[in-house]
């Protein structure tokens, strides 16, 4: 099935946007890895002919929810939701959006390799990632990012003995309109 021509949106009604990030430390058996939603995003994907041609994706930084905590020596409970919530908008992206800009869509196995400039927190940087594109106009792919790359220092509790690895992973699973 052939993607169709032309300008699409997408957003969470199209598809998912996660952000993973894993604990560390010594502690870390007491903290969870952290499956997050970012819940207002938009991107733009532009298709030549039946390819992915150009993509660019805006986030609202204070749209992240904690969805899963995986491990840890107990469950989160509401008010964890709501601290990693804060900790998160207001000390590690700082109320700031999250974009990126495609430079270069290479077409390669079926997939893409895309390379672009990415923004957190008012530092823009390279970054690239594959993704993966199915018969049913599906993109699927996962970048991770080095937070302190970024000038983001990972989070850290119990006197460092608990923190936050320095890299995160971020998924995009989105359906393109197919023609």
């Amino acid at each position: 099935m052939a993607l169709g021509s032309g300008t699409h949106k997408v957003g969470p009604a199209e598809g998912s946007l996660h952000v993973y990030s894993y604990r560390d430390g010594m502690a870390q058996k007491v903290g969870h890895d952290l499956i997050i939603d970012v819940q207002k995003w938009e991107g733009i994907v532009e298709v030549d002919g039946d390819q992915p041609a150009q993509l660019t994706l805006d986030a609202d930084g204070g749209s992240l929810r904690v969805r899963e905590g995986v491990g840890g020596a107990k469950p989160l409970g509401d008010k964890d939701h709501k601290k990693i919530h804060d900790g998160i908008d207001d000390d590690i992206l700082r109320k700031q959006p999250i974009a990126f800009r495609s430079t270069l869509v290479s077409h390669a196995n079926g997939g893409l390799t895309i390379g672009g400039d990415l923004t957190l927190v008012g530092t823009t940087r390279p970054a690239s990632f594959d993704l993966a594109l199915s018969d049913d106009g599906r993109l699927r792919g996962k970048v991770t990012v080095t937070q302190s790359e970024w000038g983001i220092k990972p989070y850290k509790a119990l006197m460092g003995a608990l923190k936050v690895r320095d890299e995160i992973e971020i998924a995009i699973d989105v359906a393109l309109p197919t023609s």
